[in-house]
């Protein structure tokens, strides 16, 4: 990997924003990504060597399926064992409670366009120490302060989301509040499209948890998803060690990069 000091983000020449233009880190590391499988499909002879460059982060639909027959290809993903299923299956038995629900409330430090995200998650962390480590019996400290910082219309009632079911969540959000039994200040932000949150669990109601063989094909799903992102992160980093990238700080490569759209 070359990495090069330079005003406008690039892979391999291709630029991944307008001069001038400020993008989170994030973005940049999901541009950079989609830019490094675009060059690969066309390496690979899926796409013409005269797609369009991306405009705005937006790519052709012809680089689009391109990308999608690449990763078919790249990065495939074996089908999980009967036994690995039945061992995730019995370590989070809990996420497939039918009928569970959560009596929660949060603060929401969210990601807007432009926002400095490093700070942001700062604050947020802050934040969850301050009321993780409170030891105080002031029942509305954490509406005090929902009040004051969350940028949810919540906050105005104290972070109050009442009751809520799995399907009432975003999934990355519900992962986090039906994951484990914990009840209190959960011990670490939970991260969602919208943000960083501080969540605070009030009461639950567990549901019932079916049967292993009922949620089958749910739990081979999910490792599923497992497996091809950790192989999508490392067929990633072995294109981006083979790139030259001008203005992208990732460190270590972008082994921590979501995996783009197709």
């Amino acid at each position: 990997m070359t990495i090069r000091n330079a005003e406008v983000a690039a892979v391999n020449g291709v630029a991944l924003h307008a001069p001038g233009e400020a993008l989170d880190a994030e973005m940049l590391r999901q541009r950079a990504c989609t830019e490094l499988l675009r060059q690969a499909a066309i390496e690979a002879g899926l796409l013409g060597q005269h797609d369009p460059e991306p405009v705005d982060g937006a790519i052709s639909v012809q680089a689009s399926t391109a990308i999608e027959t690449l990763l078919d290809r790249a990065v495939p993903v074996e089908e999980p064992s009967d036994e690995a299923c039945r061992r995730y299956h019995a370590a989070h038995a809990n996420r497939y409670a039918v009928g569970a629900r959560v009596r929660a409330r949060h603060v929401l430090f969210a990601v807007t366009p432009g926002v400095d995200v490093a700070q942001l998650r700062t604050r947020a962390e802050a934040c969850l120490v301050e009321l993780r480590c409170d030891a105080s019996d002031d029942s509305d400290r954490f509406a005090r302060v929902a009040g004051q910082w969350s940028n949810c219309p919540s906050g105005a009632e104290g972070g109050n989301l009442g009751w809520l079911d799995a399907g009432a969540c975003a999934p990355e959000f519900a992962r986090e509040l039906f994951g484990n039994k914990e009840v209190g200040v959960l011990p670490r932000l939970v991260l969602s499209r919208y943000g960083f949150h501080v969540v605070e669990v009030l009461e639950r109601e567990p549901g019932t948890e079916p049967p292993f063989e009922s949620v089958r094909a749910a739990v081979a799903q999910t490792l599923r998803q497992q497996a091809f992102a950790t192989e999508l992160r490392r067929y990633i980093d072995r294109l981006a060690q083979a790139a030259t990238l001008d203005g992208l700080e990732f460190g270590g490569g972008l082994s921590d990069a979501s995996a783009p759209p197709p």
